[in-house]
């Protein structure tokens, strides 16, 4: 999988996906993407059929749940765990965000217990039914229906019309109006809501939307604008001017029985931010449903391991690499035979062409406070002769292991032994399930040495062999 930087030229193009979705989230559509691409930094591919979102917030990326443009839910869950393994290779933590409550269930017994679920309360969307906008029926509506026949009571020469280009400069002077008054919040988002608002206005036709104003004396007092999504209208854009009594009741009316169509069931008013008026006032247009958005972060074991561990065998203890010891193992890092079957060229990641003894250290502990991998020395008689590593965590209690023996200690049995403590220490104290390793073809020694360990054969490609283990073995 390919992740790409998602341009708002590239939105257009996704269309088919946001159309056909049925997750009613408002996150999965043309308008929402583009009006806080900015904010988020999102990234996108398409996979079998699927639509993979990516959003940065607070230093994490957060993958939305795939999007099938034909409704294919298989397709969903095979490309669910293209994510899952993305992130394994890549070292990123795996969050899911925006998730629909028919899926959460499955991404838990997926993940098992070990999972942090979060439904925030202010990413909610407000659902409602379109037959209720369109009629304001009832007496749950009275309130409604009372400010709508002030408005029109007050401004008789009132219309509506369906928003066009020829109104954009007239509408854009009317929304500066409104940001002025906005801009009072001091509010990040409010601001940010609002510069979107004004990007998204010339782009409308473009992005699928469609949009409506509200005049009274000739003058626009609200404009909304929204798109289709499945089976209903989600309303991005909802301002009326400061001031007009029953302007935004009369624009929501008015938008919903000239947009919804037969097979508009519900319109969707995205969230409220946590505002507490905002959210007041959603609410006593009684939805249908306030729509739940999980987030789901995954956690593997080794990520509660503060300390490194000290594992005693009958000739060896794998223990954290001592500063006294950092000539050796920057002599078994900088070893090219070593390097070139460890799989890894420190190079890449040096400071300079022959870094300090103590960087490569350094480099090591870094990588076990990321928690990328937990790397142990082995030492035989208080002397360091190798490392053996658990690397490469996956997110269903696996992980692969690696290990490297200093030249002039090869031979003894050092190897063979280190990874047995390693996979046992790894299954009984961190849970893991499965054990993996892969030996470069022409290692023919690290090949005996990993079946003597008790590791089973499982593939082969052109460059390597595979092997693992699990408990039971």
């Amino acid at each position: 999988m390919q992740l790409q930087k998602l341009e708002r030229k590239d939105i257009a193009r996704l269309l088919p996906y946001f159309r056909n979705q049925r997750t009613h989230i408002s996150n999965y559509s043309a308008g929402s993407l583009f009006m806080w691409n900015k904010y988020l930094s999102t990234l996108y591919a398409e996979e079998e059929g699927c639509l993979v979102l990516c959003d940065r917030y607070v230093g994490n990326r957060y993958f939305y749940w795939p999007l099938s443009r034909d409704g294919d839910g298989a397709a969903e869950e095979r490309v669910a765990e293209k994510i899952e393994k993305f992130c394994r290779e890549n070292y990123i933590r795996l969050h899911f965000t925006a998730v629909p409550r028919e899926k959460l269930s499955g991404l838990v017994l997926r993940y098992g217990a070990d999972v942090h679920v979060s439904d925030i309360r202010r990413w909610r969307d407000y659902l409602y039914d379109a037959q209720d906008f369109i009629l304001y029926p009832g007496g749950k509506y009275s309130g409604q229906r009372n400010h709508v026949n002030k408005f029109k009571k007050t401004y008789p020469d009132f219309t509506f019309e369906r928003y066009d280009a020829s109104m954009y400069a007239e509408t854009e002077s009317f929304l500066r109006e409104v940001a002025e008054v906005q801009a009072e919040k001091e509010e990040t988002l409010a601001s940010e809501e609002m510069r979107g608002v004004f990007e998204i206005l010339p782009k409308m036709e473009e992005l699928g939307m469609f949009g409506g104003v509200l005049r009274a004396a000739g003058k626009i007092v609200a404009f909304a604008a929204g798109e289709y999504c499945g089976d209903m209208l989600v309303v991005h854009i909802e301002k009326a001017k400061r001031g007009v009594a029953g302007a935004y009741p009369t624009i929501a009316q008015l938008f919903a029985r000239e947009y919804c169509t037969e097979q508009t069931k519900f319109i969707n008013r995205e969230d409220d931010s946590g505002d507490a008026g905002l959210r007041k006032s959603k609410l006593q247009y009684s939805p249908v449903q306030i729509v739940d958005k999980y987030n789901l972060a995954v956690h593997r074991s080794f990520d509660a391991l503060s300390e490194y561990p000290e594992i005693s065998t009958l000739r060896l203890t794998l223990r954290k690499i001592a500063d006294e010891d950092a000539a050796d193992f920057a002599r078994l890092a900088r070893d090219e035979k070593l390097n070139r079957f460890w799989g890894y060229d420190w190079r890449e990641n040096a400071p300079s062409e022959n870094p300090e003894d103590a960087w490569f250290l350094q480099d090591v502990r870094k990588d076990f406070k990321q928690k990328n991998e937990l790397p142990l020395g082995v030492y035989y008689e208080g002397k360091l002769v190798g490392e053996v590593v658990l690397h490469n965590f996956g997110y269903r209690a696996e992980a692969e292991i690696g290990m490297r023996i200093l030249p002039e200690w090869q031979g003894r049995g050092f190897a063979r032994e280190s990874l047995i403590a390693l996979m046992d220490y790894g299954f009984v104290k961190l849970s893991l399930d499965r054990i993996e390793a892969k030996c470069f073809k022409e290692n023919t020694v690290s090949v005996y040495t990993l079946k003597s360990a008790g590791m089973r054969p499982c593939g082969e490609d052109d460059t390597f062999y595979y092997f693992y283990k699990t408990c039971a073995m």
